[in-house]
This record gives C-alpha cells, structure tokens and sequence, in this order.
C-alpha cells in the first residue's frame, strides 16, 4: 500500500521554473536597471552644473530633468523584475508585467493621438520652441541644443528668424539696450564648406532687414516646418525607433508572464506533493 502511494509524489528534483527563463529575465532586466542608473547619474550631474535661477526659468524644456524622471522610473519598473525573477516572487513579477504594459498602451496611445491632433500637436511644439527662444540665453545647455537644431535643420527661429525678437537680447524695441539688438543666433547663418572660422557677429541685425535681403546671410525659414518635412521624409526611421523601443517592452511582459505562470504551476506542485506526501506513513 504504501509503494502505491509513493507513486503519487513527483520527484522532489522536478521543477516548472525553467531557469533558462528565470535568468533570461533576470539579465535583461539588470541590463536596463544599469542604463537607468547612468541615466539618473547623467541628469543628475547635468543639473547640478547648472546655475539654479537660470534652470528654473525652463524647466519644462530642461533636459536633465526629462532623464532623471525617465531613468527614476526605468529604474524602479526593472528593480521589481530583477528582484522578482531572482526571488520567483509573484507580486515583483506582477507589478514589472503591469507597469511594462502601462508604459507600452501610453506610448502607443501618445503616437496615435499625436497623429490624429497633428494640428494641435504642432501648436503644442511651436509653444515648446518659443518658450526655449525666450530662455536662450538663461540655460547654456538650451542654447547649445537650440543651435545644433537650427544648424541641422538649416532654419532660424520657430516660424521665421523674426520669432527671435521674443528674447529680450535680440529684441527690436528702442528700449533694447543690448548689443545683440535685432539679431539672430549666429547658429542661423548660411556658411560655406571652406569657411574655417565661424564668425558668432554674422547674425547682427538681421532683423532689419526683410525676408529677401536677410536670406542672403541666414537662413529665414523657421524650425516647425523643417521638423515637420523631416518628419514626414523619415516615417521609416522613426517607426524603426518605435519598434526598437517597444521589443524590449513586449519581451519584458513574455518572459514575466512566462515566468509567473511556471511559478503557480511550482506552487502547485508542492502543494499537491506536500498533501500526498503523508501517504507514505500508511
């Protein structure tokens, strides 16, 4: 009696939790918890080597600020993965495949309403792009993003180089006392291939002269529309982007499920085992 009930009991050895899985999700998730740590450390340094009063004139377009919030939250979503998987601890597990599903529907979700309110996306970006005019000159990091922008996309200012009256360095009104009066980021100017200095005066008083005139020295045309043409001339490459940032989320919320669902089985297991285990004594 008692050898027939002792084949009622699975192997003590035999487990569902396939490792291979359980340390899949493991150094995935420690790869993407060490990029979050850098992140935050990067934005962290980024704003402490920043004067306070002049980064609290923009924080909304402050960079460092977007990667400590973005590096503060990748790490906390890939804390409970690691921690889950190493601990096979359901709840961490749970908590990594939510949050991973979370952030995948809002990204999918802002691309979508992106596209549908273009219009109002637009007015949104031409809002961001004229508060950074009028903070040029108080964040050093702003500034010098603003001038690779202008500088690659070949264009000046928001809608025109005229938006830059909207500094107070730059602007046009006789009550201006500044030196940079009615200019233009140097940023804005036309240069040749052969031009082996820069000349940082070339955009002074360019707003004095109208839109034929000043188009021999800088470039009139403003950044919204240049982004938008780029935009539209690289829907390939940003879908590429998307992908590339969605792969990593949906394999995330796989091999979590995977994993919690090998884990209930394991409970399973054990449970049945431990209630056929007293078998043995009759």
């Amino acid at each position: 009696m008692a050898r027939r009930a002792a084949t009622t009991v699975i192997g003590e050895d035999f487990s569902f939790v396939s490792p291979v899985v359980k340390y899949l999700l493991f150094f995935f998730s420690m790869l993407f918890w060490g990029i979050s740590m850098v992140m935050v450390g990067v934005g962290v340094y980024a704003r402490l080597m920043k004067h306070a009063e002049a980064a609290m004139g923009c924080l909304a377009v402050d960079p460092a600020l977007l990667l400590i919030a973005a590096g503060v939250l990748m790490f906390l979503i890939t804390f409970c993965g690691c921690i889950g998987s190493l601990r096979e601890n359901i709840c961490l597990l749970q908590a990594f495949s939510i949050c991973l599903t979370l952030v995948f529907l809002l990204q999918l979700s802002a691309g979508i309403v992106g596209f549908i309110f273009s219009d109002k996306a637009r007015g949104k970006v031409s809002e961001v792009i004229d508060n950074a005019i009028v903070h040029y000159r108080d964040d050093l990091d702003l500034q010098n993003l603003i001038d690779f922008g202008q500088r690659q996309f070949n264009c000046c200012g928001g809608i025109s180089y005229k938006d830059w009256s909207q500094n107070i360095y730059f602007n046009c009104s006789s009550e201006n006392p500044s030196r940079e009066r009615c200019s233009v980021p140097y940023s804005c100017c036309l240069y040749s291939e052969d031009e082996a200095v820069v000349n940082t005066m070339c955009g002074y008083d360019m707003q004095t002269l109208d839109y034929v005139e000043a188009g021999e020295f800088i470039h009139t045309n403003g950044c919204i529309d240049k982004l938008v043409n780029w935009l539209h001339s690289n829907l390939f490459l940003l879908g590429g982007v998307a992908l590339g940032l969605a792969i990593p989320q949906l394999v995330g919320i796989l091999l979590s499920q995977v994993l919690i669902n090998q884990i209930r089985d394991q409970i399973k297991l054990q449970s049945y085992n431990q209630q056929h285990r007293s078998d043995l004594w009759y």
